[in-house]
């Protein structure tokens, strides 16, 4: 249960954003290491040996990477933009948007980079099953639990 706090506003942006770039923190390495394996896999010498549909979604994975590393560095970017402006509540939340959507395109990108590593070693039906359960465990763990949750304490009145 969430007793309140007694904070300004700023005071409260403040701690949004630390707690905000905290959590990037933690994102973006997963992030880089993902993105620097896609980048040096063409250079393998088994790469050329992959199918059209194996290259297909290594793009897809290497654009996903490319795109959640745009996304998720660019609240860092709008912070030194905006510092000293006095809209730090538009920094606030535009991070908040930006990191959302960074973290929902690195999900797809990390499904894609394991549907193809297992495509490529056990087939295409172990592919398949391998995505389904990454798309089913993201969806689960990293946005229906939260949202339900948020959704109770709404309904209930309390905050989140």
């Amino acid at each position: 249960m969430n007793q309140g706090r007694e904070e300004t506003d700023l005071e409260r942006l403040d701690r949004n954003l630390t707690e905000l770039m905290g959590e990037l923190r933690v994102a973006l390495p997963g992030v880089q290491v993902l993105f620097a394996f896609l980048l040096v896999a063409p250079f393998n010498q088994r790469f050329g040996k992959t199918t059209t549909f194996e290259r297909d979604l290594y793009f897809a994975a290497l654009l996903g990477t490319l795109l959640a590393s745009i996304l998720l560095i660019a609240p860092t970017v709008i912070h030194r933009l905006e510092f000293r402006q006095g809209d730090k509540d538009y920094v606030v939340d535009a991070a908040n948007r930006l990191t959302i959507a960074g973290l929902v395109v690195f999900a797809v990108a990390m499904t894609c980079a394991i549907s193809l590593v297992t495509g490529y070693l056990f087939g295409t039906a172990t592919a398949v099953v391998t995505a389904a359960v990454a798309v089913l465990a993201f969806s689960t763990v990293w946005f229906v639990v939260p949202l339900w949750r948020r959704h109770a304490f709404e309904r209930a009145g309390e905050p989140g």
